[in-house]
């Protein structure tokens, strides 16, 4: 049992009031999949405004991240989740109370929003609090309520729809913030990083410049690759995002240090995080549909038959550790992106207008197994390959990147599926269906590729460049890590 630590606060409510934090924030990342065709049929959305119901949460989410974590270490992560609460709990509400998609789309951006003040301080506030012989066992606890929260978001989505409405999945946030709220008030100390700096001018020029992308991908929907809209939003968005390179490059006071891309295995493991979170949210976002529109399933049924794919990784966590500390964790993140990449393939080669659930179970289940292999590894890689000075700022790059390989891949491969087919009729459905699986596979297989490109070990300079001599004597350089057992 945790014990309290005197002014560090009470480390048992402190895991008590993040752990229902990171569970309620996880879980709005997936919570709405299920949901998507009873919203399309309640308020008449078209299939941009759907990928929006999504996408606007994801993205918000992803670009804030960072941002929401150096808040908290200049203004207090005490007050900051509070207000990450406040702001999550009301969106939540007006999420329910939407009347058209436009309002929802909105709503869920604000939402989005509040979760990235609240997810990267629940971490933090955490550390601070739990005294460091107690630490595994704590963040393994908030890691494990994180996890289940994704694998139970589709079965809690669609048991509410089917059993309420869709407009509970957000009301449902309400009380549960309510309650985390006034327990952080009550029970969380305060503490700050004074030194800290926010990067205002990168952190709206990557806003912008993923806007830009993302609303060019979603508008191919409808105008197509050629159209002036999607060029121009495309290019402004591309020209912002290397604005903020430039930006990064110069600025004192980094949200993204690109020191740390100097790096190797520190951009192979953000390049496959990213390809991996785009193959896994695309396709999850369109197979969903596909369960529900043209096999006839329910909500419910649909977000049963999800587990083999969203639950997996918890049966498979143990035999990931075990295979880490054998081959390392290069190898097995490699392997759950070749099992992601079969598994997609597999999908799409069983997928019909007849298909029974039976032919797409091997898929769901490979595709879990690859899950499971991948998240604590690749997490593992991605504090091991910097110093520790810069695992922070590390773990909140590779959180950030994540995120926006789901946007990314939610817009790409729904512009495939609109490419190729369309709700129609279910043969158009499973023409775009199939496309858009194999495009899922490609991203999967593009990720595996680049985690192999990450060195097993290299002998270079460390990426932070701070210092020499007896100032680095045994900090870890870049890949020391890489392979390195539990």
């Amino acid at each position: 049992m945790l014990s309290r630590s005197g002014p560090r606060g009470n480390p048992v409510w402190t895991l008590i009031v993040t752990g229902l934090a990171v569970f309620m924030a996880a879980l709005d990342n997936l919570v709405v999949i299920t949901a998507l065709p009873a919203i399309r049929e309640s308020l008449d959305t078209s299939l941009q405004d759907l990928e929006w119901t999504v996408n606007a949460y994801t993205l918000s989410f992803a670009v804030f991240l960072m941002a929401g974590a150096a808040a908290g270490d200049r203004f207090g992560r005490r007050r900051m989740f509070l207000v990450g609460l406040v702001v999550f709990t009301g969106a939540s509400a007006a999420c329910a109370l939407s009347d058209s998609s436009g309002q929802l789309i909105v709503a869920r951006a604000v939402q989005g929003f509040g979760a990235a003040i609240v997810m990267p301080l629940t971490l933090t506030l955490l550390t601070a609090a739990v005294p460091e012989r107690r630490r595994g066992l704590a963040l393994g606890v908030w890691g494990a309520l994180s996890g289940l929260a994704v694998a139970l978001g589709p079965v809690i989505g669609g048991t509410v729809v089917e059993k309420i409405s869709w407009q509970w999945i957000f009301w449902i946030n309400v009380p549960i913030g309510v309650v985390v709220l006034l327990l952080g008030a009550w029970k969380l100390a305060e503490s700050t990083h004074p030194d800290s700096s926010l990067d205002l001018g990168g952190t709206v020029l990557v806003i912008l410049g993923m806007f830009g992308v993302v609303f060019a991908l979603v508008r191919t929907t409808d105008d197509g690759w050629t159209s002036g809209k999607v060029l121009v939003s495309l290019i402004g968005g591309l020209v912002l995002l290397g604005a903020f390179v430039l930006w990064e490059a110069r600025t004192r006071h980094p949200m993204l240090p690109l020191r740390l891309f100097r790096n190797r295995a520190f951009s192979a493991v953000n390049v496959a995080s990213l390809m991996m979170f785009a193959a896994m949210f695309g396709l999850v976002f369109l197979l969903t549909q596909f369960m529900q529109n043209i096999q006839g399933f329910s909500p419910l049924e649909a977000g049963v038959r999800m587990l083999p794919w969203t639950a997996m990784p918890v049966v498979i966590a143990p035999i990931a550790a075990l295979l880490t500390a054998r081959i390392g964790n290069r190898l097995v993140v490699a392997l759950g992106l070749l099992a992601e990449a079969v598994a997609l393939g597999w999908l799409a080669s069983v997928v019909g207008t007849h298909t029974a659930y039976s032919d797409e179970v091997p898929g769901l289940v490979l595709g879990g197994i690859g899950l499971g292999l991948f998240f604590a590894p690749v997490a593992e890689m991605a504090m091991n390959i910097v110093a520790p000075r810069d695992q922070g700022i590390a773990s909140g790059a590779n959180n950030t990147f994540r995120e926006l390989g789901g946007v990314f891949g939610v817009a790409v491969l729904t512009s495939v599926f609109t490419a190729q087919g369309g709700y129609g009729s279910p043969q158009q459905f499973v023409d775009g269906l199939v496309p858009a699986s194999w495009a899922g596979a490609g991203f999967a297989a593009l990720g595996c590729l680049a985690i192999l490109t990450a060195p097993r070990r290299s002998r270079g300079k460390h990426v932070a460049g701070a210092g020499t001599g007896a100032r680095d004597a045994g900090r870890p350089r870049d890949g020391d890590l890489l392979e390195s057992p539990h």
